[in-house]
């Protein structure tokens, strides 16, 4: 039987590499940072990591991995409910609650699984889920094994968002759920907006705060200290995977009794291993940091800023953003490939993002801002950017 499935593989991947849509790993030889080298050999500026804040490399957590590993061991081997919780899980909880103005934490060991386990203990066939058209595949992968009545609103579309709460006044409780920032967007969703039906039309809201939390928000807190509304929606979850450190885990924090359910039924909470106590550590550590300064969230912003408006005035089409994601739109997959190619030539590491991961038409090269990156970066990548732009007849 593999005989034929493997003559078939062997001609969808063709199909793929043809399309140009053939998605090749590169390999990084140094640890994360602004500055990294490649197997290549080559140094290069790196503008598409999640590493916001610059904490991948920092000294700060990696002596706070280091101290947790001495002290509380490599790793669990159990699941929490078992023999899997430590004093530093329950620490790091706390802390992310207090964080985000919220009552309770449970962690898990990715924010796919808190996005795929947060759905299905507390809902059911008599409930709705409205979910923004252009939320993250964890949470559309998590809708799908909740047995809810779907609801799907254009991305951040009050209007439709509106419609589909008047339909779903049919259900029992109402959960709308949206990104905090679409990460192949950069834009944030309107939360205020979004309180305001969910207040008329007795709804619930659920943020994931992913590509938001460190970001956006004047210290960090994401979406709903952006908007003023710290503490006020039900569930927010999120990852220690980007701006906070960049290692693995992810969370979900919110209402104590909806915190409390999910450590009861779960899946991926009850069914997977703790986090290492090396990460929990590291995540409370950055918790503190972000608690003593918003140095690292200011001069985000103000790169941010920057290179958006330094490439808008090369020529580039970039999608307004507010937060550290800047996409720069090519809209073709295979001039996106190879202007990511030309531009590790010139020491300008990103991606070209297309289908299935952006819709068909819409390729891009999502460059991603960090607190790591210094002006001089900037400047590099702009003039890396308009050099291969103009080559490649993308600006004039």
């Amino acid at each position: 039987m593999y005989n034929k499935l493997q003559e078939h593989l062997q001609k969808e991947l063709g199909n793929i590499k043809e399309a140009g849509l053939y998605k090749n790993e590169r390999i990084i030889v140094s640890a994360q940072d602004a500055e990294i080298k490649v197997s290549t050999g080559q140094t290069v500026l790196n503008f598409c990591a999640n590493n916001y804040l610059g904490l991948s490399n920092n000294p700060k957590l990696i002596q706070a991995a280091k101290d947790a590993m001495d002290s509380r061991g490599y790793g669990m081997s159990s699941v929490r409910f078992i023999c899997g919780t430590q004093d530093l899980h329950k620490e790091l909880e706390k802390k992310i609650a207090e964080f985000f103005g919220m009552e309770d934490t449970i962690l898990y060991a990715a924010c796919f699984d808190a996005n795929g386990g947060v759905f299905e203990p507390l809902l059911s066939e008599e409930d709705a889920i409205i979910s923004d058209a252009l939320n993250h595949a964890s949470i559309i992968d998590g809708v799908r094994l909740c047995k809810a009545v779907r609801y799907r609103y254009n991305n951040a579309d009050m209007a439709d968002l509106e419609e589909q709460l008047k339909a779903a006044q049919a259900q029992r409780f109402r959960l709308i759920v949206t990104d905090g920032v679409f990460s192949m967007d950069g834009n944030v969703a309107p939360l205020d907006k979004i309180y305001e039906l969910a207040n008329k039309y007795d709804a619930m809201i659920m943020v994931d705060e992913s590509h938001s939390a460190g970001v956006v928000g004047k210290t960090g807190r994401g979406v709903t200290e952006l908007y003023n509304l710290k503490g006020k929606c039900e569930i927010i979850t999120g990852t220690l995977g980007k701006a906070f450190g960049g290692a693995i885990g992810g969370f979900t924090t919110g209402k104590k009794e909806i915190i409390d359910m999910l450590r009861q039924r779960s899946r991926p909470y009850l069914f997977s291993n703790s986090i290492p106590p090396m990460v929990a550590a590291a995540g409370i550590k950055m918790v503190e940091m972000m608690s003593e300064t918003n140095e690292l969230q200011d001069k985000l912003h103000e790169n941010t800023a920057y290179f958006s408006q330094k490439m808008i005035e090369a020529g580039f089409d970039c999608k307004p953003t507010q937060s550290a994601i800047v996409a720069v739109m090519l809209y073709d997959a295979k001039l996106s490939q190879e202007l990511a190619a030309k531009l590790l030539d010139e020491g300008i590491y990103v991606i070209g993002f297309y289908y299935p991961v952006v819709p068909q038409g819409k390729a891009r090269i999502r460059v991603q801002v960090s607190a790591a990156h210094e002006r001089a970066h900037l400047d590099k990548c702009i003039a890396a950017f308009t050099k291969v732009g103009k080559e490649l007849g993308v600006i004039k």
